[in-house]
């Protein structure tokens, strides 16, 4: 009985953390951190890109640049800090699992990497696997999309919507 109840406690306690690595190397820090047997999670999109020799090529890459996430209790903080080419954690290391399912959930909307909004017209999704989700609004060329801050990691993505899918975000108070 007192091992499934540490086995329990162990599950209970993990938690998602962001971890900062370097530049152009989150995949290679997650296929080593999933040989640790790490859960992690690498949000990315397909982007086409063209090489030097010319030949053009669906390639994945990060959503959020420099970052992925780690499912991992605390005691196991500062082996994550020992791979190589983890640089860090995000300015708040933890992470919730609505911000994860949401990471996931844009993720399938073919999400992309977005500086950060400087402001615009609060909105917040009404339908789809984002609803509920709020974010700023940014109409180019006829398209709608909206802005998701990850504020932690100074990053942010956008998602296309469509008219019917937003609606102006109530204030508060």
């Amino acid at each position: 009985m007192e091992a499934t109840k540490n086995g329990t406690d162990a599950k209970q306690a993990r938690e998602w953390y962001a971890l900062h690595t370097r530049a152009r190397h989150e995949k290679a820090i997650a296929a080593r951190l999933g040989e640790q047997a790490t859960e992690v999670y690498l949000p990315l999109h397909r982007r086409r890109k063209k090489w030097r020799n010319g030949v053009h090529a669906e390639v994945d890459f990060p959503l959020l640049p420099c970052y992925l996430f780690a499912h991992v209790g605390a005691e196991d903080r500062a082996r994550l800090l020992e791979t190589k080419g983890v640089l860090g954690f995000a300015e708040q290391p933890t992470v919730t699992e609505e911000e994860i399912a949401r990471l996931r959930a844009a993720a399938t909307l073919k999400a992309v990497p977005h500086p950060q909004p400087d402001g615009g017209e609060r909105v917040r999704i009404v339908s789809g696997p984002l609803v509920g989700t709020e974010g700023f609004l940014e109409r180019t060329d006829g398209e709608c999309r909206v802005v998701l801050a990850f504020t932690p990691m100074r990053r942010a993505i956008a998602v296309a919507v469509g008219e019917q899918e937003f609606e102006p975000a109530r204030r508060a108070g």
